[in-house]
Formats: C-alpha cells, structure tokens, sequence
C-alpha cells in the first residue's frame, strides 16, 4: 500500500512554500506592478483622448466657422459682379439702342428724301405719262 513519508511530505511542502514565495516575488508582483502600470497608462491615454476629442471638436468648429464666412463672402462677391456684369450688359444695350435709333431717325431722313425726290420726278413725268395714256386711248 502507500506509505505516507513524513519527512517527504514536509520536505515537499517546504519546496512547495519556498517555490510560491520564489513565484511570487519573481514572477507575480513584478506581472501585476506591470499589468497595474498598463491599466494606468491607458487611462491616462484614454483621458488625453478625451481631451483630444474636446480639442478637435473645437477645431471642427472653427473650421465650419470659417467655411460658413468664406461661403458668405463668396456669395456676396458673386451677387456683386453679378451685378457688376448686368451694370455693364445694361450700359452697352443702352448704348447699342441709342446708336440703332439714330441709325433709324437717319433712314426715316432718308426715306423721306427719297419719298420727296420720288414724288418730285413722279410729278415732272405726269405729262409723260397723260401723253402715254392719250395715245393709249387713241389706239383703242
């Protein structure tokens, strides 16, 4: 059967003892004074993230800020070559009609001068044109 050895048994719990304080100081508190300082360190990075994300918000604010007055000044100076451009297309049909009507009232005078010299050589031809008729009738 089994024999129980009491010096073997407490030589065994001896080395049993011995090898959990060897554990322990070598192996245990050196892996959770680490494991401590990781969890740390990442809180403190998550806070700094928190802060970066505050920061960021901030920038993204003052970035659609300027975006929302760079749009503004875009669409004021736009209304304002818009109408800089109307200004000026009005100014030349102003100036195209003024020349056009002069154009017209200098042909009315010269349509009327050539109704005038037409009524004035139809008028010296009338007894031209009573003699063609006469002798028309004359040889009817």
């Amino acid at each position: 059967m089994l024999d129980i050895n009491p010096i073997l048994l407490l030589i065994t719990f001896v080395v049993f003892l011995s090898l959990i304080a060897v554990l322990n100081s070598w192996l245990y508190n050196p892996l959770f004074s680490f494991m401590n300082k990781r969890d740390e360190d990442i809180k403190k990075d998550l806070n700094k993230v928190g802060s970066n994300d505050n920061e960021i918000n901030e920038l993204h604010s003052k970035a659609e800020l300027i975006i929302m007055n760079a749009k503004l000044e875009v669409a004021a100076l736009r209304e304002k070559v818009i109408a800089d451009a109307k200004e000026l297309a009005d100014s030349k049909l102003e100036a195209k009609r003024a020349e056009l009507a002069q154009e017209y009232l200098e042909f009315e005078k010269s349509l009327a001068k050539s109704k005038e010299q037409l009524v004035n050589d139809l008028t010296s031809d009338i007894p031209l044109f009573k003699e063609a008729v006469k002798a028309k009738f004359s040889q009817i």
